[in-house]
């Protein structure tokens, strides 16, 4: 039988002979250690013996599933990755990946392994001890580990990507149920914020569709208000709690979004109010160019951003909607009033009308009944 398997302490290696030293003559051997069972062991060594005939033979490693993704794989991808991607994907190996699978050699790492650790998270995943993850949090995990493993293949420290074989839970529901606003409801909301210092922002929020980190990263050289127009060129996000200036969310979300007359006239005013408190504040006053900041001219954090709308929700006595269901708002009410999908999906700055058509028409029954009393009125034409 080609290739050995023995059992090290806890743990089983293979053995194999890939070849002669070309100095001396003598067989060269390598070990593949760290297989928990002896049937995954024989199963490496099958697959280690079929690879060294077929040329596409991987030298062992001894780095560990941890010293691979912390020293080696995140900073590689740093520089590829958005600010608050990287951040996420490096605090999710730090607390759930590193503990479970960190000490397993990155070459022993099974499907079979990743399905057990998959099972642990849903059982008994939380770090503070009160039982496990949501299947979508799982879900995110083993696509870190995926792309992780992704690239340890094509730089040739793995055969191939284990991740592909292992099988993460099943999502049931893909995302929250949307909520929205209906007009009235919103011209209410408004009505509450209107002596807000921030008010100009919620009704860019409600009027203009942006996505929080766009309304908070808006410029005033982003806006022509003699055109009526914004920009969309720059958002804040907020990663690790820190704040920082990012590219907007895809090619189409830098977008020119045209404004009405009110929301016009509300960014008139608070340009007004910011100029004059910059004099008050004097050479206290901190310029940064921005639409959105606090008194003294300093930003807004995204976070303290979701809180306030939260706070004037509750107060006003509405009911309660996320931050981003504004957005939502905006879309549902688009449509409804008959503003044609493709201008939908531009103001809002989605990839295709197809998507745009698959997150809201559903959430306008009003769209299929117009579209059932058009099309009857063409077939069944009054009798003349």
């Amino acid at each position: 039988m080609r290739g050995t398997v023995i059992k090290r302490g806890k743990s089983w290696a293979v053995v194999v002979e890939v070849g002669r030293d070309p100095n001396t003559g003598k067989r060269v051997r390598k070990w593949h250690s760290g297989y928990r069972t002896k049937r995954d062991a024989e199963r490496a060594r099958i697959e280690i013996l079929s690879r060294l005939d077929h040329g596409t033979y991987v030298s062992p490693d001894r780095r560990t599933v941890g010293s691979y993704l912390e020293g080696d794989w995140l900073p590689a991808v740093k520089a590829r990755l958005k600010a608050s991607t990287w951040d996420s994907y490096s605090r999710n190996i730090r607390l759930h990946i590193s503990p479970e699978l960190g000490p397993i050699p990155l070459q022993a790492l099974t499907a079979t392994r990743l399905n057990e650790f998959y099972a642990s998270l849903i059982s008994e995943g939380r770090r503070d001890g009160n039982g496990g993850l949501a299947p979508k949090t799982v879900r995110y995990l083993h696509g870190i580990i995926r792309k992780a493993l992704a690239d340890a293949a094509r730089w040739n420290l793995l055969q191939r990507n284990v991740a592909d074989q292992a099988d993460p839970p099943t999502i049931r529901s893909t995302a929250p149920e949307m909520k929205t606003w209906t007009a009235d409801e919103l011209a209410q909301f408004l009505d509450f914020v209107s002596d807000d210092q921030l008010y100009a922002a919620w009704v860019v929020a409600a009027t203009a569709g942006l996505r929080r980190g766009e309304v908070l990263g808006l410029r005033w050289i982003d806006i022509d208000l003699n055109a009526s127009r914004l920009s969309v060129q720059q958002t804040l996000v907020s990663v690790a709690y820190e704040t920082r200036f990012s590219v907007p969310k895809t090619a189409r979300s830098r977008r020119s979004v045209s404004l009405d007359a009110t929301t016009v006239a509300a960014l008139r005013a608070h340009r007004k109010r910011q100029l004059e408190e910059r004099m008050s504040w004097g050479q206290a006053y901190r310029d940064s160019g921005l639409v959105v900041t606090r008194e003294d001219g300093t930003l807004v954090h995204p976070d303290r951003f979701t809180q306030m709308f939260d706070k004037h929700v509750k107060d006003a006595g509405l009911p309660r909607i996320r931050l981003h269901d504004l957005r939502h708002t905006h879309a549902t009410l688009a449509l409804g009033a008959g503003v044609h999908p493709k201008v939908v999906s531009e103001r809002l700055g989605h990839a295709t009308v197809a998507f745009t058509l698959d997150v809201y028409s559903h959430a306008v029954p009003a769209l299929q009944e117009e579209a059932a009393d058009r099309i009857a009125a063409l077939i069944f034409k009054p009798t003349p």
